[in-house]
């Protein structure tokens, strides 16, 4: 029997009822999407409307659902705009609990792993690639991380003397450069390697300290500080 509203779903079978009992965790991810859709379609049960979802990510890995655009999502028939908006709120949301939650507004970065660690949640599954730089103090302590560009596929289009001014407006003393690849792979190209050392003159010109150029990839990175690149 197709149930459409969760309500419709026998009592021990609904997520909502088994979550309070034993956890939200005891949920399949089917059963979390369920959840958050609420209802199906006059011929779709909430259930399989949530198995659709799920297959639009390969391999049926939810982490692959913050790759997803609304387009995608109303592709579904029962998904309009407004349960679109609801998934990319709660995907956004999990990247902004992440952060918040592994990092203190008094963020100090040790390491190259800790600077990869605050951005890994939030750049490894875009379909485009994004550049950040990480502001430091003296004493590398976060001043503030900016969005450089986005869309670009080549990162020898950044602007060095945007990123040095950025870096002198906010008196800066360090700096770290990070982009993703969206293919998830992320060894170093060419540009990339050129990118990283015209930047890190242009910063030594000005004295500030580039610690580093750190590319994100799928749950993985390369740091260039680490390699010996930089």
């Amino acid at each position: 029997m197709t149930y459409n509203l969760i309500r419709q779903t026998p009592v021990n079978e609904r997520p909502y009822e088994r979550c309070e009992r034993f956890g939200p965790e005891v949920l399949s991810d089917s059963e979390l999407l369920a959840v958050l859709l609420r209802s199906g379609t006059d011929s779709k049960g909430v259930k399989d409307l949530a198995s659709d979802v799920l297959r639009l990510c390969p391999d049926e890995n939810i982490g692959h659902l913050m790759k997803l655009s609304a387009e995608d999502l109303k592709k579904i028939r029962g998904i309009g705009r407004v349960k679109a908006a609801e998934l990319l709120c709660v995907c956004e949301l999990s990247k902004r609990i992440w952060r918040q939650s592994h990092y203190r507004s008094r963020t100090k970065i040790r390491s190259s792993s800790e600077a990869a660690g605050y951005y890994m949640e939030e750049l490894r599954y875009l379909d485009r690639e994004r550049v950040y730089i990480m502001l430091l103090d003296a004493a590398q302590y976060l001043i503030g991380d900016v969005k450089m560009t986005e869309g670009t596929v080549d990162m020898s289009l950044v602007s060095v003397r945007e990123i040095v001014k950025k870096a002198l407006a906010m008196d800066a003393s360090k700096l770290i450069l990070i982009h993703n690849h969206p293919s998830g792979d992320p060894a170093a190209s060419k540009k990339d390697m050129e990118a990283a050392q015209c930047l890190k003159r242009a910063c030594d010109f000005m004295g500030i300290k580039m610690l580093d150029s750190i590319i994100i990839g799928d749950g993985e990175y390369l740091s260039f500080s680490e390699k010996g690149i930089l």
